[in-house]
């Protein structure tokens, strides 16, 4: 297995069983739920779009997709804006309690959210945010914001000290050097906390669900209508799958060259 036709063998057979699941979830959703049910089929002998257009077509459906891509952009939009100044404050300042400051805001990435859950839904319920797409962004900045710092304390510390220097003798000003001079620099750390915050809040049930009701309920809850006294709507369930991984892969093509090199540099 070590010669060259070994070795694409077992590349070939890993891409085969990554992808299987997606190709299969593809498959149940141009099915019917009667076909799905009565026996198994490699490929749709009768293939349907009827629930993609249930999907399209139903408010209660596609209002879900809206919501959550709502409240994920909220979330990272305020991460990254909160994290970049923290991060250059822990990458190029010393002060007190800084190390503990910085392993606390590390421990609530690593609390449960089911910690969490009863007391933002007390608090928002009193402060009128409950069932809001603000509650769910402000809620998962509790576990985004401190990897974003993390993320990007280590990508500004990798940048020289002496650029800062040289800015400021040369009459620049604090927003005008972040803007124009130091992000750049740090764009590849940018797009990999973006894409992190992005996916960690897309994929984060619990106070998604716990956070909403009605008019901000994300579609990963709206998928549990499928569920009824008739059985599983199998077909439905599927095309809401296929759905829901289109987001991700949109994010992972427009920062695919961040990502390969913040994989690269960072503290990813």
């Amino acid at each position: 297995m070590s010669t060259l036709p070994g070795r694409r063998l077992i590349l070939a057979a890993f891409l085969v069983f990554l992808m299987l699941p997606i190709y299969w979830l593809l498959n149940m959703s141009l099915k019917t739920n009667n076909e799905i049910v009565t026996g198994l089929t490699l490929w749709p002998h009768q293939p349907t779009l009827a629930n993609y257009t249930k999907i399209f077509t139903d408010a209660s459906w596609y209002s879900g997709y809206i919501n959550s891509l709502t409240y994920v952009a909220i979330n990272t939009a305020i991460s990254i804006t909160l994290a970049l100044p923290a991060a250059y404050a822990f990458s190029r300042f010393r002060f007190l309690g800084d190390k503990h400051l910085f392993f606390w805001l590390l421990s609530n990435r690593m609390a449960p959210p089911a910690v969490f859950a009863l007391p933002f839904f007390n608090l928002y319920s009193a402060v009128g945010l409950f069932d809001t797409p603000w509650a769910v962004a402000l809620a998962h900045c509790l576990f985004n914001v401190p990897l974003a710092i993390w993320i990007l304390e280590g990508f500004m510390s990798g940048v020289p000290r002496e650029i800062d220097e040289t800015a400021f003798l040369d009459g620049y000003s604090f927003p005008h050097f972040f803007a124009r001079i130091f992000l750049p620099l740090i764009a590849s750390g940018v797009g990999v906390s973006a894409f992190f915050c992005f996916m960690f809040s897309w994929v984060e049930l619990l106070l998604a669900r716990t956070l909403t009701t009605v008019n901000a309920k994300p579609i990963a809850a709206t998928m549990t209508r499928t569920v009824s006294a008739a059985g599983m709507d199998w077909g439905l369930l599927a095309a809401a799958g296929v759905l829901t991984l289109v987001p991700g892969a949109l994010v992972i093509w427009f920062v695919r060259n961040y990502i390969a090199r913040g994989f690269a540099l960072g503290r990813v």
